[in-house]
Protein backbone atom coordinates (compact mmCIF):
# COMPACT_ATOMS: atom_id res chain seq x y z
CA UNK A 1 0.00 0.00 0.00
CA UNK A 2 1.09 3.59 -0.59
CA UNK A 3 2.94 5.36 2.21
CA UNK A 4 0.99 8.27 3.71
CA UNK A 5 0.85 10.95 6.39
CA UNK A 6 -2.03 10.72 8.86
CA UNK A 7 -3.59 13.61 10.79
CA UNK A 8 -6.60 13.27 13.11
CA UNK A 9 -8.64 16.28 14.20
CA UNK A 10 -9.76 14.52 17.40
CA UNK A 11 -9.63 11.03 18.94
CA UNK A 12 -11.78 8.23 17.54
CA UNK A 13 -12.48 9.68 14.08
CA UNK A 14 -15.65 8.52 12.32
CA UNK A 15 -14.80 10.11 8.97
CA UNK A 16 -11.79 9.85 6.67
CA UNK A 17 -10.59 12.26 4.00
CA UNK A 18 -8.07 10.83 1.54
CA UNK A 19 -6.33 13.83 -0.05
CA UNK A 20 -4.20 13.31 -3.16
CA UNK A 21 -1.41 15.76 -4.06
CA UNK A 22 -0.40 17.11 -7.45
CA UNK A 23 2.44 16.29 -9.82
CA UNK A 24 5.91 16.58 -8.28
CA UNK A 25 4.63 17.20 -4.75
CA UNK A 26 4.03 14.66 -1.98
CA UNK A 27 1.65 14.03 0.88
CA UNK A 28 3.08 16.91 2.90
CA UNK A 29 1.70 19.43 0.42
CA UNK A 30 -1.79 19.74 1.89
CA UNK A 31 -1.17 18.81 5.54
CA UNK A 32 -1.21 22.50 6.63
CA UNK A 33 -4.69 22.99 5.18
CA UNK A 34 -6.18 20.91 8.01
CA UNK A 35 -5.51 23.85 10.32
CA UNK A 36 -6.96 26.36 7.83
CA UNK A 37 -10.29 24.75 6.92
CA UNK A 38 -13.17 25.43 9.32
CA UNK A 39 -14.19 21.95 10.44
CA UNK A 40 -16.09 23.06 13.53
CA UNK A 41 -19.34 21.51 12.31
CA UNK A 42 -17.77 18.15 11.49
CA UNK A 43 -17.25 15.02 13.60
CA UNK A 44 -13.65 13.90 14.25
CA UNK A 45 -11.84 13.35 10.94
CA UNK A 46 -8.84 11.25 9.97
CA UNK A 47 -6.97 12.88 7.07
CA UNK A 48 -4.83 10.59 4.92
CA UNK A 49 -2.22 12.27 2.70
CA UNK A 50 -0.60 9.56 0.53
CA UNK A 51 2.63 9.87 -1.43
CA UNK A 52 2.35 9.03 -5.13
CA UNK A 53 4.95 6.69 -6.67
CA UNK A 54 8.12 8.12 -8.21
CA UNK A 55 8.17 7.78 -12.00
CA UNK A 56 9.56 9.37 -15.14
CA UNK A 57 7.22 12.09 -16.47
CA UNK A 58 7.33 12.52 -20.24
CA UNK A 59 6.20 16.16 -20.38
CA UNK A 60 8.97 17.07 -17.90
CA UNK A 61 11.74 15.64 -20.11
CA UNK A 62 11.51 12.25 -18.47
CA UNK A 63 12.62 13.55 -15.08
CA UNK A 64 11.62 11.30 -12.19
CA UNK A 65 9.21 12.71 -9.63
CA UNK A 66 6.16 11.74 -7.64
CA UNK A 67 3.22 11.33 -10.01
CA UNK A 68 -0.05 9.43 -10.07
CA UNK A 69 0.39 8.79 -13.80
CA UNK A 70 2.53 9.94 -16.70
CA UNK A 71 1.72 13.18 -18.53
CA UNK A 72 2.36 12.48 -22.21
CA UNK A 73 1.66 15.97 -23.57
CA UNK A 74 0.71 19.49 -22.56
CA UNK A 75 -2.86 19.07 -23.82
CA UNK A 76 -3.45 16.49 -21.00
CA UNK A 77 -6.22 14.49 -22.68
CA UNK A 78 -5.25 13.87 -26.31
CA UNK A 79 -2.89 11.08 -25.20
CA UNK A 80 -3.42 9.67 -21.72
CA UNK A 81 -1.51 7.18 -19.58
CA UNK A 82 -4.40 4.79 -19.13
CA UNK A 83 -2.25 2.10 -17.49
CA UNK A 84 -0.87 4.59 -14.97
CA UNK A 85 -4.31 5.99 -14.19
CA UNK A 86 -5.71 2.53 -13.56
CA UNK A 87 -2.74 1.47 -11.42
CA UNK A 88 -3.16 4.52 -9.18
CA UNK A 89 -6.91 3.96 -9.10
CA UNK A 90 -6.22 0.52 -7.61
CA UNK A 91 -3.82 2.08 -5.08
CA UNK A 92 -6.44 4.63 -3.97
CA UNK A 93 -9.01 1.84 -3.66
CA UNK A 94 -6.55 0.06 -1.34
CA UNK A 95 -6.44 3.17 0.85
CA UNK A 96 -10.24 3.20 1.01
CA UNK A 97 -10.28 -0.49 1.97
CA UNK A 98 -7.69 0.16 4.69
CA UNK A 99 -9.97 2.76 6.27
CA UNK A 100 -12.88 0.32 6.04
CA UNK A 101 -10.75 -2.19 7.96
CA UNK A 102 -10.16 0.44 10.64
CA UNK A 103 -13.89 0.95 11.10
CA UNK A 104 -14.75 3.83 8.78
CA UNK A 105 -17.31 2.79 6.15
CA UNK A 106 -16.95 4.00 2.57
CA UNK A 107 -20.00 6.25 2.84
CA UNK A 108 -18.05 8.23 5.48
CA UNK A 109 -14.98 8.73 3.28
CA UNK A 110 -14.27 11.78 1.13
CA UNK A 111 -11.82 11.57 -1.76
CA UNK A 112 -10.06 14.87 -2.40
CA UNK A 113 -7.30 15.92 -4.75
CA UNK A 114 -5.43 18.78 -6.38
CA UNK A 115 -4.40 18.78 -10.07
CA UNK A 116 -3.29 15.18 -10.83
CA UNK A 117 -4.84 14.29 -7.47
CA UNK A 118 -8.11 15.81 -8.68
CA UNK A 119 -7.96 13.64 -11.80
CA UNK A 120 -7.40 10.58 -9.61
CA UNK A 121 -10.29 11.56 -7.34
CA UNK A 122 -12.64 11.53 -10.31
CA UNK A 123 -11.04 8.46 -11.91
CA UNK A 124 -11.43 6.46 -8.71
CA UNK A 125 -14.52 7.94 -7.11
CA UNK A 126 -16.86 7.74 -10.09
CA UNK A 127 -15.94 4.07 -10.64
CA UNK A 128 -15.85 2.92 -7.01
CA UNK A 129 -18.40 0.16 -6.31
CA UNK A 130 -19.37 1.54 -2.89
CA UNK A 131 -20.86 4.96 -2.18
CA UNK A 132 -18.44 7.64 -1.01
CA UNK A 133 -19.36 10.67 1.12
CA UNK A 134 -18.08 13.16 -1.46
CA UNK A 135 -15.51 14.03 -4.11
CA UNK A 136 -13.47 17.23 -3.71
CA UNK A 137 -11.86 18.16 -7.03
CA UNK A 138 -9.40 21.08 -7.05
CA UNK A 139 -7.69 22.53 -10.13
CA UNK A 140 -7.94 19.39 -12.22
CA UNK A 141 -9.96 17.59 -14.85
CA UNK A 142 -11.76 14.35 -15.69
CA UNK A 143 -9.38 11.76 -17.20
CA UNK A 144 -10.41 8.96 -19.58
CA UNK A 145 -13.61 10.94 -20.13
CA UNK A 146 -14.72 8.87 -23.13
CA UNK A 147 -14.80 5.74 -20.94
CA UNK A 148 -16.80 7.21 -18.08
CA UNK A 149 -20.27 6.29 -19.29
CA UNK A 150 -19.36 2.61 -19.67
CA UNK A 151 -17.37 2.37 -16.43
CA UNK A 152 -19.09 4.59 -13.87
CA UNK A 153 -20.63 3.00 -10.81
CA UNK A 154 -24.30 3.56 -9.93
CA UNK A 155 -23.23 3.61 -6.26
CA UNK A 156 -21.75 7.11 -6.67
CA UNK A 157 -24.30 8.62 -9.04
CA UNK A 158 -25.66 10.86 -6.26
CA UNK A 159 -22.34 11.52 -4.48
CA UNK A 160 -21.75 15.28 -3.97
CA UNK A 161 -18.92 16.68 -6.12
CA UNK A 162 -17.08 19.92 -5.27
CA UNK A 163 -15.11 21.37 -8.20
CA UNK A 164 -12.93 24.48 -7.93
CA UNK A 165 -10.56 26.09 -10.43
CA UNK A 166 -8.46 29.18 -11.03
CA UNK A 167 -9.52 31.41 -13.90
CA UNK A 168 -5.88 32.05 -14.85
CA UNK A 169 -4.60 28.49 -14.38
CA UNK A 170 -1.69 27.97 -16.85
CA UNK A 171 -1.25 24.27 -16.01
CA UNK A 172 -4.78 22.91 -16.33
CA UNK A 173 -6.66 25.48 -18.44
CA UNK A 174 -10.02 26.45 -17.00
CA UNK A 175 -11.67 25.40 -20.27
CA UNK A 176 -10.56 21.83 -19.58
CA UNK A 177 -12.10 21.90 -16.11
CA UNK A 178 -15.32 23.48 -17.43
CA UNK A 179 -15.59 20.74 -20.07
CA UNK A 180 -15.16 18.14 -17.31
CA UNK A 181 -17.85 19.80 -15.21
CA UNK A 182 -20.24 19.96 -18.14
CA UNK A 183 -19.75 16.28 -18.96
CA UNK A 184 -20.35 15.31 -15.33
CA UNK A 185 -23.55 17.34 -15.27
CA UNK A 186 -24.67 15.76 -18.55
CA UNK A 187 -24.19 12.39 -16.84
CA UNK A 188 -26.50 13.51 -14.03
CA UNK A 189 -23.93 14.23 -11.29
CA UNK A 190 -24.54 16.97 -8.73
CA UNK A 191 -21.56 19.32 -9.14
CA UNK A 192 -20.96 22.35 -6.92
CA UNK A 193 -18.72 24.59 -9.05
CA UNK A 194 -16.48 27.46 -7.90
CA UNK A 195 -13.92 29.49 -9.81
CA UNK A 196 -11.51 32.07 -8.44
CA UNK A 197 -9.12 34.79 -9.65
CA UNK A 198 -6.02 32.63 -9.10
CA UNK A 199 -3.49 30.52 -11.06
CA UNK A 200 -2.77 26.81 -10.37
CA UNK A 201 -3.07 27.14 -6.61
CA UNK A 202 -5.45 27.42 -3.66
CA UNK A 203 -6.82 30.74 -2.39
CA UNK A 204 -8.39 31.87 0.93
CA UNK A 205 -11.95 32.01 -0.42
CA UNK A 206 -11.56 28.49 -1.75
CA UNK A 207 -10.55 27.27 1.71
CA UNK A 208 -13.69 28.89 3.14
CA UNK A 209 -15.83 27.22 0.46
CA UNK A 210 -14.17 23.83 1.10
CA UNK A 211 -14.99 24.11 4.80
CA UNK A 212 -18.62 24.99 4.07
CA UNK A 213 -18.99 22.08 1.64
CA UNK A 214 -17.37 19.62 4.05
CA UNK A 215 -19.66 20.81 6.80
CA UNK A 216 -22.70 20.06 4.64
CA UNK A 217 -21.44 16.70 3.39
CA UNK A 218 -20.08 15.38 6.70
CA UNK A 219 -22.43 16.84 9.30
Amino acid sequence: MLEFIEVETAPNPTIAVIWLHGLGADGNDFVPIVQEVDLSGCPPIRFIFPHAPVMAVTVNNGNRMRAWYDILGADLTRREDEAGLRASQASVAELIAAQNARGIPTERIVLAGFSQGCAMTLQTGLRHPQKLAGLMCLSGYLPLAAMLDAERSPANQATPIFMAHGRSDPVVPMARAVASRDLLEECGYAVEWHDYPMPHSVCPQEIIDIGAWMGRVLA
